[in-house]
């Protein structure tokens, strides 16, 4: 079968859609800029992070894979948190999302710092306030991580701040990237928290999801007589007909008459009162199908006009009657050929 028609596309619609991309991670390694965060992740996994020794060196979230026994977790590195990083100065404002997912949280503090005004003490609490401003991670465990104690002035500063840290509640652990002293006990740490959370999880039972879209356009139409008279036809699927069909083609419109007909527009015609030959109109005033109605009550309306003559919707005829007709052929050429007068 060949279509003598096709409908028309409608009007598309166009948007601006944001995407935020968070991290799914088992650990979240956050501390102050230079902290030797990017360091650790290097040397706990297989990443390769930008390492260098000025703030801010990480623009992006590492993520790295660590097997600690028969436990296997992802750690990330969330970089630029400051005092502030809550109300988006620095890079934390973007970059906090990224520990939402994350079972552990663990503070790596520097106790090699070159700056007089910072101390890991007060490094700690200023990330701690960070995370309390921008919420939701109270109920994550956390380990603080003394960093660069291969250096001797580190080394002292993290025996001197230790017992304070564990008063207040913290697991503390002493590492260092560089010299890879006290890894593999952080690591290992890093997987017991991580495999409770793991089994402190409800099991989701596997269930088949079934989508099933929702009707569209089902919400029947309406018809209102003007002050002038005209027959206006409103609703969703008469409208999107309308957009749809081409009225230069005959066959077309046929078939928008035989959807109204098969919806019951003509039926609601009727009852509106309208008569043969008022006005009606499909769609909003500024955008409407004007048309003089015809009723009928024949299969296929006729609404908006007849179908379009095509042989290919013709019924064929019987054999008889293709027996008829070529003999009647027949009988025509031999009587044009017996008035035929040569020159």
């Amino acid at each position: 079968k060949a279509p003598g028609f096709a409908l028309l596309g409608e009007p598309g619609r166009s948007g601006d859609i944001v995407l935020e991309l968070k991290t799914v991670a088992d650990v979240a390694l956050v501390g102050y800029p230079s902290a030797g965060k990017s360091s650790l992740i290097s040397v706990l996994s297989a990443a390769k992070p930008k390492i260098a020794d000025y703030p801010f060196t990480t623009l992006v979230p590492n993520l790295g894979v660590v097997t600690a026994g028969s436990t296997v977790y992802t750690i990330a590195d969330v970089p630029g948190l400051i005092p502030g990083a809550s109300q988006g100065r620095g890079l934390g404002l973007e970059f906090l999302r990224h520990v939402e997912r994350c079972s552990v949280l663990v503070h790596v503090l520097d106790t090699a710092t070159l700056e007089s005004d910072r101390d890991p003490v007060s490094d700690l609490d200023v990330i701690e306030e960070e995370l309390r401003h921008y919420g939701g991670l109270d109920d994550r465990p956390r380990i603080v991580v003394l960093n660069k104690v291969d250096i001797p002035d580190g080394k002292d500063l993290a025996d001197m701040i230790r017992p304070d840290l564990e008063e207040r509640g913290y697991r503390v652990l002493e590492v260092s990237a560089v010299a890879r002293t006290g890894l593999k006990e952080l690591s290992f740490a890093l997987a017991d928290i991580v495999a409770k959370a793991r089994a402190a999880k409800p099991k989701e039972e596997a269930t088949r999801i079934v989508i099933r879209p929702k009707a569209v356009d089902d919400t029947g139409f309406t018809i209102t007589q003007e002050e002038d008279g005209l027959f206006r036809v409103r609703g969703d699927k008469p409208e999107r007909w309308v957009r749809q069909t081409d009225f230069n083609n005959d066959e077309a419109v046929g078939y928008l008459a035989d959807r109204l007909g098969r919806l019951g527009v003509e039926e609601g015609l009727m009852k509106a009162g309208a008569r043969a030959g008022d006005g009606v109109a499909i769609g909003p005033e500024d955008d409407a199908v004007v048309f003089d109605w015809e009723p009928t009550m024949m299969a296929g309306a006729e609404m908006l006009g007849r179908r379009g003559e095509d042989h290919r919707f013709e019924a064929p005829r019987p054999a008889a009657q293709r027996r008829k007709d070529r003999q009647a052929e027949r009988d025509d050429a031999a009587r044009e050929y017996d008035d035929f007068e040569p020159f």
